[in-house]
């Protein structure tokens, strides 16, 4: 059995999709090593892998750079921070490979500067992408504007439009940040992180068609795993959902405090009266005042899945997590995004026709209400996104992409 060391950003939204795959890969009986976030490390453990933290240094960073804003900048912003993380990754990443020894390497499609370090070793590495990942594909427009597919002759002068913006914003910096990082590896640079993530042997990426756009063709490198849904273990007594008669609408934030509020407020007030109980999840701290109001529960943490067993709706700022685990059980959704790649995600929902966007500037209760009252006649679409991800074979097809990627891997010199 192998070795395996997983590398991750260190953010929860990112460990749960690894955790998903890696336990499967345990269950095989391969022995795994993790590095993550501090606040990740006893999850880990509890699941039986050997577990550290990254280099304080990449946390401080990732934890300090704002999560929202407009629709570019925020991105641009990402962008920034993730290549200085990348400095601090390749000493943290080489120093993790000297401590395990792997045999194969698992690395997070925004750890870049491990993506780096990984292309001078003669192991077997591998991305996981939990996100729609940085890359380009025909028809497809440019990642992080938000826009929906346009075909044709005036889709392609958009789109060409869309890129000379975005490049200046997205890939300026990530040049900026990468090249020394990849000159002092002596490895060739890249243009931006469509080309990095390209250089990577094997890329799985946790989705599936129809939710990803139908024509999307990423290469043959390339493979589609499905939503890699994980819940963590939970000490919470959830006795409480026994006694909720009414259907289910979840609301439910990031891990990130990012307008956790205004999001749950607005779903608060407007779907009052509504036939439908509103349980509303708050990880990232959020603070609403609910006055004992009857058919709301308010909840810090609670296992996504038990709620979901109830649902009718879900209604999130658009991270992959939570609204692909969603869609998963056929349960349709209504977005606000507010930042990062939930304007990728909010469209994706748009286009296939399993719930609804309403843009955060244009978010009020009376306008929440309708987008959820419309997102709940889309339960034919959201079962058509479930069967999809079904049909990707799941984690169980990563680790098997994994093993075939181990035993072909040609030995070479770094």
């Amino acid at each position: 059995m192998a070795v395996v060391l997983a590398y991750t950003a260190p953010a929860l939204g990112h460990l749960f999709p690894f955790c998903a795959l890696l336990t499967e890969l345990a269950a095989r009986g391969h022995r795994v090593h993790v590095r993550t976030l501090a606040a990740g490390v006893p999850l880990c453990r509890q699941l039986g892998f050997d577990a550290h933290a990254v280099d304080p240094r990449i946390e401080a960073l990732q934890s300090a750079g704002p999560a929202a804003g407009g629709v570019l900048r925020a991105a641009g912003n990402t962008v920034r921070v993730l290549g200085q993380c990348a400095e601090y990754e390749v000493d943290d990443f080489r120093d993790a490979v000297a401590d395990v020894q792997p045999d194969i390497c698992l690395i997070d499609a925004n750890s870049w500067g491990a993506q780096s370090a990984a292309e001078t070793t003669p192991r077997p590495w591998a991305v996981l992408s939990p996100f729609i990942p940085y890359l380009r594909s025909p028809g497809s427009p440019p990642f992080g504007a938000g826009v929906a597919p346009r075909p044709g002759p005036i889709g392609f002068v958009r789109d060409c439009g869309i890129q000379m913006v975005t490049s200046a914003i997205f890939d300026v910096p990530f040049r900026a940040e990468m090249t020394p990082v990849r000159d002092g590896l002596g490895l060739p640079r890249v243009r931006n992180a469509d080309q990095l993530l390209r250089r990577a042997p094997l890329l799985l990426v946790a989705t599936g068609k129809p939710f990803e756009y139908p024509h999307t063709d990423w290469g043959p490198n390339v493979e589609l795993i499905g939503p890699a849904a994980f819940d963590p273990p939970s000490s919470e007594d959830e006795a409480w959902l026994h006694h909720i008669d009414a259907p289910i609408v979840l609301v439910t934030t990031s891990s990130l405090a990012q307008a956790d509020n205004v999001l749950v407020g607005a779903a608060i007030e407007g779907l009052k009266g509504l036939p439908v109980h509103i349980v509303a999840t708050l990880p990232g701290g959020g603070n609403v005042d609910v006055r004992q109001r009857p058919g709301v529960t308010l909840s810090r943490f609670t296992a996504h899945s038990a709620i979901l067993e109830r649902s009718v709706c879900v209604v999130t700022h658009g991270g992959m997590g939570i609204t692909q685990k969603a869609l998963a059980r056929g349960i349709p959704v209504s977005v606000t995004p507010f930042g990062r790649d939930q304007f990728e995600v909010a469209r994706r929902v748009e286009i296939a026709r399993c719930g609804t966007r309403l843009p955060a500037r244009r978010l009020t209760k009376e306008r929440l209400r309708s987008a959820v009252e419309e997102a709940m006649t889309m339960g034919e679409g959201a079962a058509a996104v479930a069967a999809g991800f079904e049909a990707t074979g799941g984690v169980g097809r990563g680790a098997d992409r994994l093993a075939g990627l181990l035993q072909s891997w040609p030995l070479r010199t770094p």
